[in-house]
């Protein structure tokens, strides 16, 4: 395990994701000396395999990728450590990171601490996720469940928005619902609008390899499905950034400028934590924008501007 370096490092990325390690890669590649504390929670661990990265055909698993993206930052000498953050100051010009694994010292902060979606109570969820029969993002994967029989579960309004989105491609979609006043006429008319079912009394779903058995209340047959997309919304790890004078909008997300750089000077806020849109292109995009920045707001008189 490589030790904390005594010395101010240029930059100190909080996650490890594939916003945080991108962000590592490109700083170590313009020289600058960069620490990156990965908690072990990236969301990107839980995809099976994503087929919508840039560069993989094929699809690739979310592990996999990581694991890529962590090589690459250490062959350019960027540090990347097995800790978490727990606090974070400002002053003197710098900042002052308190760690698991000790203190340290950087000109800037990137966070890249993502978010935690929320889902329902499922028996067996990291199963069901890991093989494909609950999905959290549309936007990834409504291409590969086309034509399937699915149910979205999450509040009313949430819930509706995903289901016509999904129904675009093809699929038998039905919100599920645990009372028939969990939805409003406003919403059973949208959805009827729209070739949405709904499905009161939901009591249970039983996960199954290839789907779920949908367990009925009040007696009612049981239905099955192949997918069940989860549209609860979710946390956004901003706690560091507010604590450090940031702002956040009414979901949570860090608000920060055209080069992710957030209220507070010097503080930089990269991935899903600044953007609702939670996908991994666009965590690529912004580590390479933040980087850049950064680069050059630290370079010498007399150094290189990369263009931006």
């Amino acid at each position: 395990m490589p030790s904390l370096p005594k010395q101010v490092v240029d930059v100190a990325i909080v996650g490890g994701g594939p916003a945080g390690l991108a962000a590592a890669t490109y700083l170590a590649r313009f020289l600058r000396s960069v620490i990156s504390f990965d908690a072990g929670d990236a969301r990107a661990k839980l995809i099976p395999k994503s087929h919508n990265c840039p560069g993989f055909p094929d699809g690739i698993n979310g592990q996999e990728l990581l694991g890529r993206l962590k090589a690459q930052a250490r062959k350019y000498g960027g540090s990347i450590l097995n800790g978490c953050v727990d606090h974070v100051e400002k002053g003197d010009g710098c900042f002052f990171l308190s760690t698991t694994l000790g203190t340290v010292q950087a000109r800037r902060v990137i966070l890249a601490t993502g978010i935690v979606d929320k889902a329902p109570p499922i028996e067996g969820l990291e199963g069901a996720i890991a093989g494909g029969v609950v999905r959290l993002c549309p936007v990834c994967d409504a291409y590969e469940a086309r034509g399937r029989r699915i149910g979205v579960v999450g509040p009313e309004h949430l819930a509706l928005k995903e289901a016509l989105f999904l129904k675009e491609y093809g699929s038998d979609v039905a919100l599920l619902a645990n009372y028939p006043d969990d939805v409003s006429a406003a919403t059973r008319h949208a959805a009827l609008a729209g070739g949405i079912e709904i499905w009161d009394v939901v009591d249970d779903l039983a996960a199954k390899p290839t789907g779920f058995d949908v367990v009925m209340a009040e007696g009612a047959p049981m239905r099955e499905i192949d997918v069940v997309y989860t549209s609860m919304g979710s946390d956004v790890r901003s706690e560091l950034a507010v604590a450090l004078g940031a702002a956040c909008d009414p979901e949570g997300y860090v608000l920060v400028n055209r080069h992710l750089e957030t209220f507070t000077p010097g503080l930089y806020a990269i991935g899903d934590v600044a953007e609702g849109l939670n996908q991994i292109a666009v965590a690529f995009g912004h580590a390479a924008t933040a980087a850049t920045h950064i680069h050059n707001g630290l370079r010498t008189s007399i150094g290189p501007t990369a263009p931006e």
